[in-house]
């Protein structure tokens, strides 16, 4: 990320600037932010302090991008979305802090008025991650190599997807899920679960990723009762809403709650359904 040939570019106090890059004059730069060679910064571009902009990226479109930043080499940032229903609407992407965008990432604006795309804090999307229209990534969030991300998609917090894979549009993918590598991903997959496949299943519980989350040093977490409450849905005889309904009247820690209450979400009117579990 660091070249030693940027200078300093007058117009921007505290802001490095390479001669070969380009930079609207109504961009917002912040302190300490770096524009390496032959990147691109459009207008109603606002870049937070010590953000890095690597090598022939392109930030484009309304885009607020926050502090301390990472964006490497050939990373496209705020242009159309992928939609034949776009017609030209000024619409945003909203970047928080300490994210690192590898090598070739995209991530396009939204489709209509008044509409973004999001994505939060400390997330890791590796190189030729694509990020499609409307999407909303939440925390600590790491996307292996190549996955693509269609449009309206939801991911939350601390979700780790495996490399080489495609997530279909309107998919929602719950908090501390693990999806592997290759999956076909074109259902929800709910919090605290662990996916894998072709198409894709659940195979049960990420139990790695809850031990290393610190889950399992907090009292009001249960990994016995969220674990009978994933066997009583996904496991039982009963439909997904009759275990629901099931669990709603037993004993709930808030992890079960949060798996049943993204469940309910997921099999609600117009919504794709969870992926179903392995026999």
């Amino acid at each position: 990320m660091e070249n030693n040939n940027i200078e300093l570019k007058s117009s921007f106090s505290g802001v490095r600037v390479h001669p070969n890059a380009f930079v609207d004059p109504s961009a917002e730069l912040d302190d300490g932010v770096i524009i390496s060679q032959g990147a691109i910064v459009g207008p109603n571009v606002s870049i937070g302090k010590g953000t890095k902009i690597g090598p022939n990226a392109v930030i484009e479109g309304r885009t607020q991008i926050g502090i301390e930043n990472k964006v490497y080499p050939n990373v496209f940032i705020g242009l159309d979305p992928q939609d034949l229903k776009y017609k030209g609407a000024s619409t945003e992407v909203i970047i928080g802090d300490n994210n690192t965008f590898r090598e070739c990432v995209t991530i396009n604006k939204a489709t209509d008025e008044g509409e973004k795309t999001i994505i939060g804090n400390n997330n890791l999307l590796m190189a030729y991650t694509h990020i499609g229209h409307n999407c909303v990534l939440g925390n600590g969030i790491v996307l292996s190599n190549s996955v693509q991300v269609a449009g309206h998609v939801k991911v939350e917090d601390k979700a780790i997807i495996g490399g080489c894979l495609g997530i279909h549009q309107f998919v929602h993918i719950g908090y501390l899920a693990m999806i592997g590598g290759m999956t076909r991903v074109d259902r929800d997959v709910p919090p605290f679960c662990l996916a894998e496949g072709h198409p894709g299943r659940l195979r049960g519980l990420n139990r790695i990723g809850i031990k290393r989350s610190g889950l399992m040093e907090k009292n009001d977490f249960d990994l016995k009762l969220l674990q009978d409450t994933w066997n009583l849905i996904f496991k039982s005889n009963h439909v997904i809403s009759d275990s629901l309904e099931i669990a709603a009247k037993g004993k709930l820690d808030l992890s079960s709650k949060k798996l049943c209450d993204f469940l309910k979400d997921s099999i609600s009117k117009e919504r794709r359904g969870p992926m179903p579990s392995v026999n």
